[in-house]
Protein backbone atom coordinates (compact mmCIF):
# COMPACT_ATOMS: atom_id res chain seq x y z
CA UNK A 1 0.00 0.00 0.00
CA UNK A 2 1.52 3.66 -0.33
CA UNK A 3 1.06 5.83 2.22
CA UNK A 4 2.92 9.45 2.53
CA UNK A 5 6.05 8.02 4.32
CA UNK A 6 7.00 11.74 5.48
CA UNK A 7 4.13 11.66 7.26
CA UNK A 8 4.04 8.62 9.24
CA UNK A 9 7.66 9.02 10.15
CA UNK A 10 6.60 12.54 11.83
CA UNK A 11 3.74 11.07 13.50
CA UNK A 12 6.04 8.24 14.61
CA UNK A 13 8.41 10.55 16.13
CA UNK A 14 5.96 13.06 17.66
CA UNK A 15 4.63 9.13 19.78
CA UNK A 16 8.30 8.52 20.92
CA UNK A 17 9.16 6.23 18.27
CA UNK A 18 12.63 6.64 16.42
CA UNK A 19 12.27 6.81 12.70
CA UNK A 20 15.29 8.28 11.91
CA UNK A 21 15.43 11.38 10.18
CA UNK A 22 12.04 12.32 8.47
CA UNK A 23 13.07 12.43 4.85
CA UNK A 24 10.33 10.72 3.48
CA UNK A 25 13.04 7.95 2.47
CA UNK A 26 12.25 4.31 4.13
CA UNK A 27 14.51 2.54 5.62
CA UNK A 28 15.79 0.17 8.13
CA UNK A 29 15.07 3.01 11.29
CA UNK A 30 11.78 3.64 9.61
CA UNK A 31 10.83 0.17 9.59
CA UNK A 32 11.81 -0.45 13.01
CA UNK A 33 9.60 2.28 14.69
CA UNK A 34 6.79 1.17 12.46
CA UNK A 35 7.07 -2.38 13.86
CA UNK A 36 7.55 -0.97 17.67
CA UNK A 37 4.46 1.26 17.29
CA UNK A 38 2.45 -1.90 15.88
CA UNK A 39 3.70 -3.64 18.57
CA UNK A 40 2.72 -1.67 21.40
CA UNK A 41 -1.15 -1.22 19.91
CA UNK A 42 -1.24 -4.97 20.22
CA UNK A 43 -1.03 -5.26 16.00
CA UNK A 44 1.09 -7.51 13.90
CA UNK A 45 4.42 -6.30 14.54
CA UNK A 46 5.93 -6.24 10.89
CA UNK A 47 6.77 -3.54 8.50
CA UNK A 48 3.81 -3.41 6.52
CA UNK A 49 1.88 -0.47 6.55
CA UNK A 50 -1.86 -0.74 5.90
CA UNK A 51 -5.04 1.11 6.99
CA UNK A 52 -5.38 -0.45 9.63
CA UNK A 53 -2.27 0.71 10.60
CA UNK A 54 -2.42 4.17 9.24
CA UNK A 55 -5.45 4.77 11.06
CA UNK A 56 -3.93 3.33 14.94
CA UNK A 57 -1.33 5.91 14.04
CA UNK A 58 -3.71 8.98 13.27
CA UNK A 59 -5.65 8.09 16.09
CA UNK A 60 -2.43 7.68 18.69
CA UNK A 61 -1.41 11.17 17.40
CA UNK A 62 -4.82 12.66 17.53
CA UNK A 63 -5.08 11.84 21.08
CA UNK A 64 -1.67 13.09 21.74
CA UNK A 65 -1.81 16.84 20.40
CA UNK A 66 -5.48 17.03 22.14
CA UNK A 67 -3.51 16.29 25.78
CA UNK A 68 -0.59 18.58 24.29
CA UNK A 69 -3.34 21.43 23.04
CA UNK A 70 -6.09 21.20 26.17
CA UNK A 71 -3.08 22.11 28.24
CA UNK A 72 -0.80 20.65 30.94
CA UNK A 73 -2.30 19.63 34.08
CA UNK A 74 -1.29 21.88 36.83
CA UNK A 75 -0.44 18.94 39.35
CA UNK A 76 1.91 17.94 36.77
CA UNK A 77 3.68 20.83 36.14
CA UNK A 78 4.09 21.74 39.92
CA UNK A 79 5.96 18.18 40.40
CA UNK A 80 8.23 18.91 37.48
CA UNK A 81 9.14 22.73 38.83
CA UNK A 82 10.89 20.86 41.74
CA UNK A 83 12.54 18.11 40.05
CA UNK A 84 15.66 17.06 41.35
CA UNK A 85 15.33 18.36 44.57
CA UNK A 86 17.22 15.57 47.08
CA UNK A 87 15.72 14.94 50.66
CA UNK A 88 19.51 15.84 52.12
CA UNK A 89 21.55 17.51 50.06
CA UNK A 90 17.97 20.22 49.02
CA UNK A 91 16.74 19.03 52.42
CA UNK A 92 15.60 23.06 53.66
CA UNK A 93 14.13 24.29 49.85
CA UNK A 94 12.04 20.80 50.15
CA UNK A 95 11.19 20.82 53.13
CA UNK A 96 9.83 24.54 52.55
CA UNK A 97 8.05 23.31 49.31
CA UNK A 98 6.32 20.28 50.89
CA UNK A 99 5.00 23.05 53.62
CA UNK A 100 4.00 25.30 51.29
CA UNK A 101 0.43 23.96 51.02
CA UNK A 102 0.34 24.54 54.64
CA UNK A 103 0.33 20.82 55.78
CA UNK A 104 3.41 18.42 56.13
CA UNK A 105 4.96 15.50 57.43
CA UNK A 106 8.13 16.52 58.24
CA UNK A 107 11.58 16.29 57.56
CA UNK A 108 11.93 14.18 54.47
CA UNK A 109 15.29 13.02 54.89
CA UNK A 110 13.63 10.98 58.08
CA UNK A 111 9.87 10.15 56.77
CA UNK A 112 8.75 8.48 53.45
CA UNK A 113 7.65 11.79 52.06
CA UNK A 114 5.77 10.37 48.67
CA UNK A 115 2.35 11.41 49.53
CA UNK A 116 3.63 14.98 50.79
CA UNK A 117 5.03 15.34 47.15
CA UNK A 118 1.67 14.23 45.85
CA UNK A 119 -0.59 16.30 48.65
CA UNK A 120 1.18 19.66 47.85
CA UNK A 121 0.90 19.56 44.28
CA UNK A 122 -2.84 18.48 44.24
CA UNK A 123 -3.57 20.78 47.10
CA UNK A 124 -1.70 23.54 44.79
CA UNK A 125 -2.69 22.66 41.34
CA UNK A 126 -7.27 21.92 42.34
CA UNK A 127 -7.17 23.63 45.39
CA UNK A 128 -10.94 22.42 45.51
CA UNK A 129 -10.37 19.01 45.24
CA UNK A 130 -11.64 17.11 48.39
CA UNK A 131 -10.03 15.09 50.67
CA UNK A 132 -12.13 12.53 51.59
CA UNK A 133 -12.20 9.67 54.56
CA UNK A 134 -8.76 8.22 55.22
CA UNK A 135 -7.12 10.30 52.44
CA UNK A 136 -8.19 13.70 54.02
CA UNK A 137 -7.26 12.33 57.83
CA UNK A 138 -3.77 10.93 56.59
CA UNK A 139 -2.68 11.66 53.39
CA UNK A 140 0.88 10.94 54.04
CA UNK A 141 0.24 7.15 53.68
CA UNK A 142 0.71 6.29 49.74
CA UNK A 143 -2.38 3.40 49.63
CA UNK A 144 -4.65 5.94 51.17
CA UNK A 145 -4.61 7.82 47.58
CA UNK A 146 -6.63 4.98 45.96
CA UNK A 147 -9.43 6.62 47.51
CA UNK A 148 -8.71 9.86 45.82
CA UNK A 149 -11.36 11.34 43.45
CA UNK A 150 -12.66 8.93 41.16
CA UNK A 151 -11.19 5.82 39.30
CA UNK A 152 -9.13 5.85 35.74
CA UNK A 153 -7.67 3.77 33.50
CA UNK A 154 -3.71 4.09 33.29
CA UNK A 155 -3.31 7.95 31.87
CA UNK A 156 -1.28 10.67 31.47
CA UNK A 157 -1.41 12.70 34.78
CA UNK A 158 -3.11 10.06 37.10
CA UNK A 159 -2.17 9.45 40.52
CA UNK A 160 -1.16 5.71 41.18
CA UNK A 161 -0.56 3.65 43.80
CA UNK A 162 1.59 -0.13 43.68
CA UNK A 163 2.39 -1.81 46.92
CA UNK A 164 5.58 -2.25 48.66
CA UNK A 165 6.76 -4.36 51.42
CA UNK A 166 5.56 -2.05 54.77
CA UNK A 167 3.74 -0.12 52.41
CA UNK A 168 3.34 1.42 49.51
CA UNK A 169 4.75 4.66 47.19
CA UNK A 170 2.44 7.05 44.93
CA UNK A 171 3.27 8.60 42.01
CA UNK A 172 2.16 10.71 38.92
CA UNK A 173 2.05 8.19 36.11
CA UNK A 174 3.47 9.99 32.51
CA UNK A 175 4.47 6.92 30.74
CA UNK A 176 5.14 3.17 30.02
CA UNK A 177 6.81 0.78 27.90
CA UNK A 178 6.48 -2.77 27.19
CA UNK A 179 7.55 -3.54 31.16
CA UNK A 180 7.62 -0.33 33.09
CA UNK A 181 5.50 2.21 34.25
CA UNK A 182 6.91 6.09 33.94
CA UNK A 183 6.41 7.50 37.48
CA UNK A 184 6.96 11.29 38.63
CA UNK A 185 6.90 11.39 41.99
CA UNK A 186 8.69 12.04 45.35
CA UNK A 187 11.36 9.73 47.72
CA UNK A 188 12.08 8.02 44.22
CA UNK A 189 15.83 7.68 45.03
CA UNK A 190 15.68 10.03 47.38
CA UNK A 191 14.73 13.18 45.43
CA UNK A 192 11.58 14.05 43.27
CA UNK A 193 12.08 12.47 39.87
CA UNK A 194 11.23 10.58 37.12
CA UNK A 195 11.83 6.81 37.35
CA UNK A 196 10.58 3.31 36.34
CA UNK A 197 8.25 0.82 37.97
CA UNK A 198 8.18 -2.91 36.71
CA UNK A 199 4.63 -3.71 35.73
CA UNK A 200 5.28 -6.84 37.87
CA UNK A 201 4.39 -4.58 40.76
CA UNK A 202 0.49 -4.73 39.78
CA UNK A 203 -1.54 -0.89 40.41
CA UNK A 204 -2.94 -1.04 43.45
CA UNK A 205 -5.12 2.63 42.39
CA UNK A 206 -4.83 4.16 39.40
CA UNK A 207 -6.87 7.66 40.21
CA UNK A 208 -8.58 11.22 38.37
CA UNK A 209 -8.99 14.41 40.41
CA UNK A 210 -13.06 14.55 40.92
CA UNK A 211 -12.96 18.83 40.12
CA UNK A 212 -10.82 18.99 36.89
CA UNK A 213 -12.40 17.60 33.33
CA UNK A 214 -11.39 14.02 32.33
CA UNK A 215 -9.49 13.50 29.06
CA UNK A 216 -9.36 10.61 26.82
CA UNK A 217 -7.12 7.95 27.61
CA UNK A 218 -3.50 8.85 26.85
CA UNK A 219 -0.33 7.51 28.19
CA UNK A 220 3.25 7.93 26.11
CA UNK A 221 5.12 5.36 25.11
CA UNK A 222 8.35 6.10 26.27
CA UNK A 223 12.43 4.72 26.26
CA UNK A 224 14.02 3.93 29.54
CA UNK A 225 17.34 6.08 28.80
CA UNK A 226 18.89 6.29 31.98
CA UNK A 227 15.73 6.48 34.12
CA UNK A 228 16.44 4.18 37.04
CA UNK A 229 14.45 1.10 37.96
CA UNK A 230 12.86 1.49 41.10
CA UNK A 231 11.79 -1.64 43.88
CA UNK A 232 11.60 0.22 47.11
CA UNK A 233 10.21 3.62 47.69
CA UNK A 234 11.20 3.30 51.45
Amino acid sequence: MNFDVRRVQSRLADLGFNPGPIDGLRGPKTDGAIIAFKRSKGLRPRAYVGPITLAAIEAAWRAQRQLVTEGRLPWVDIAEGVLGLHETRDNAELKRFLASDGHALGDPAVYPWCGDLIETCIRIGLPNEPFLGALGQNPYWALNWRLFGIETAPTFGAICCVERQGGGHVFFLIGEDATTWYALGGNQSNAVSRARISKSRKLAGCRWPATYPERPIFLPRMEPGDLTLTTNEA
